[in-house]
């Protein structure tokens, strides 16, 4: 097995629910400081419904691809200060400080936005709300690891990751209720300040996390947090590891004074912690660039660009997808800590590749067949309703539906069926109201087309691939691949890389749209998923069963795959790590 240890008898899910029907208390560590993941996959996903509405509501947002870009990754933006923030303060102040501090953003950002009288007002709750989601992308996850036995490390932080597609799944919820509702997107985005307040009522109740503790010099304190969570036989390992492991890091911090410079410069001298960032950054950064934030961003706008027009149709096939992500979610709890880390997250990003490919090619099919333009049609609604660019075009009569949106115009779909000829007008909201009046198909971000189902299809296969591997098992690696004495700052630098790439995604991907069409953009994500792939298989060892200070002697030895490792053999035939060159 990778990382030098033999398969489990029992799943550690099984050994986690036997576990917590002992001892309760450690679900309700994990689920408390879970409700960070919640409201990270709320605000990931309400937004995609969201910006349907506040483009009918303002439209200067309808009309600018920038600023829904920006409304969406401002979140994103600020979420790379909120994990950089979070890093420092989750080692100074502690893990259930940083993460009480977050729910206050939480709520703050969630009235600023459901008030928003402006575009601009929206930008700055989402900013709030983007400083709480990079707070609580590492602190959660961190405070669950460190509360946590080792043999049950891997599905409780899982948790975490199972509340985020949650949260994901109840935004969806949430925005097809409020669809039809004269509230719609300021419900959607204000009730996300409900679960940030029940779950800083939540942390009021609960202790701070047994290794910070322990490193304050609060032992006793530490110790009765363990006694409610480890079998008695384990809380003196348990005890005994955390001292050496707070040992060495008060003996590192003072060889290294206390320039915040010198010290990282020794961290990246260090070889284990250099190791683990090299790991715990690239799987948050492949994380994001296999184009994950554009499906829980822009679902149901991918969907219409598949060619259904409807937001409500919309919405409920982006409830589908969803779904799908928490029970790929679920599959990784079941497999996390059975499987390994490293192995899910290989074979994850396979059927990602796989997945993204295909999805090029169904839209390539759906762009070549798109219905051709009507000049009659398109002149029954009168010349100032006639799309610009297409009266002035030398070869109007070979335009398509295609070719009429990639002009900033929308189509009109034929009365009598879709797919036949229909008019290419002015994307304009007076002559939007006279096509519908006319009981057409209104279309602004793809053409009506006979693959559209299946696209959507394929989108959810894409997600059964990523959620049980690249969804979940980074948030995992991150929490438990750093030394104690690195851990938050380890953590905070990988969630920071996490949140840019997020941002170089979120901000661009409507502009790639735009440039190279939804065939080039999606097998462009295809490219950089392979590239993940290959980074991942040299970069990440296997961490799973291994104790906290095991994972540090590891990653000190060094780490090499298959084949580069065959020679490298004990006398007992197992294989060891060797120096990484």
């Amino acid at each position: 097995m990778e990382g030098g240890h033999s398969g489990a008898d029992k799943t550690a899910f099984t050994e986690c629910f036997r576990r917590s029907i002992a001892s309760p208390y450690i679900m309700r560590l994990a689920l408390s400081a879970g409700i960070g993941g919640l409201l990270f996959g709320y605000d990931t996903g309400v937004i995609s419904g969201a910006l349907l509405y506040i483009r009918e509501d303002f439209e200067e947002v309808d009309r600018k691809t920038w600023l829904q870009e920006t409304i969406v990754s401002m979140a994103v933006a600020a979420a790379i200060i909120g994990a950089a923030i979070g890093g420092w303060m989750t080692d100074k102040l502690g893990r259930k400080k940083s993460i009480m501090i977050a729910d206050v953003l939480f709520v703050l950002g969630a009235v600023v936005m459901a008030i928003a009288p402006a575009p601009w007002v929206i930008i700055l709750g989402r900013m709030f709300v983007g400083l709480g989601v990079g707070m609580a992308s590492m602190n959660a996850p961190l405070y669950i690891s460190e509360a946590s036995p080792a043999k049950i490390r891997g599905a409780l932080v899982c948790i975490n990751g199972f509340l985020i597609t949650g949260g994901q799944f109840l935004s969806y919820l949430v925005n097809l209720a409020l669809s039809k509702s004269s509230w719609s997107w300021r419900g959607m985005l204000g009730l996300a300040a409900v679960p940030a307040f029940v779950q800083f009522i939540l942390m009021c109740f609960l202790p701070e996390s047994p290794r910070w503790l322990y490193r304050e010099r609060k032992e006793d304190e530490a110790r009765q947090i363990l006694e409610k969570v480890y079998y008695p036989d384990e809380i003196d390992d348990e005890m005994k590891a955390m001292q050496e492991s707070v040992t060495a890091e008060k003996e590192m911090e003072a060889s290294m004074g206390n320039s915040t410079i010198e010290k990282f410069k020794r961290a990246f001298s260090t070889p284990a912690i250099r190791r683990g960032l090299y790991a715990g950054i690239a799987v948050q950064v492949v994380q994001q660039f296999v184009g994950i934030n554009t499906v829980m961003y822009y679902s149901p706008t991918i969907v219409q660009f598949a060619g259904i027009a409807s937001n409500s149709t919309a919405l409920a096939l982006s409830l589908i997808t969803s779904g799908l992500n928490v029970v790929g979610t679920i599959i990784s709890m079941l497999l996390v800590d059975r499987f390994g880390r490293r192995r899910l997250m290989l074979v994850s990003l396979v059927g990602i590749v796989v997945c993204l490919v295909i999805l090029s090619g169904t839209f390539f099919q759906a762009s070549k067949h798109a219905p051709r333009i009507s000049n009659v049609d398109t002149l029954s609604f009168g010349g100032n309703s006639t799309c610009p660019a297409y009266t002035k075009a030398p070869d109007f009569a070979s335009w398509n539906c295609m070719a009429c949106l990639k002009v900033k115009c929308a189509y009109c779909a034929n009365g009598g069926s879709e797919f036949a000829p229909g008019a290419c007008l002015v994307s304009d909201k007076a002559i939007r109201t006279t096509c519908r009046s006319q009981n057409r198909v209104w279309f602004s971000e793809g053409c009506p087309s006979r693959v559209g189902i299946l696209a959507v299809l394929i989108m959810g296969l894409y997600i059964l691939a990523y959620a049980p591997g690249m969804g979940t098992v980074p948030w995992v690696l991150n929490s438990e691949i750093y030394p104690l004495r690195f851990r938050g700052a380890g953590g905070g630098i990988a969630a920071v890389a996490n949140w840019s790439a997020n941002l170089i995604v979120s901000q661009s991907f409507l502009s790639m749209i735009e440039a190279l069409g939804t065939t080039g953009t999606f097998l462009l994500f295809a490219g950089f998923s392979f590239v993940g792939l290959v980074a991942i298989y040299f970069l990440v060892p296997e961490t799973k069963g291994l104790q906290f200070e095991e994972v540090e002697e590891m990653l000190t030895k060094g780490f090499r795959p298959f084949p580069f490792n065959r020679k490298n053999k004990n006398e007992n035939g197992k294989l060891d790590a060797k120096e990484s060159p």
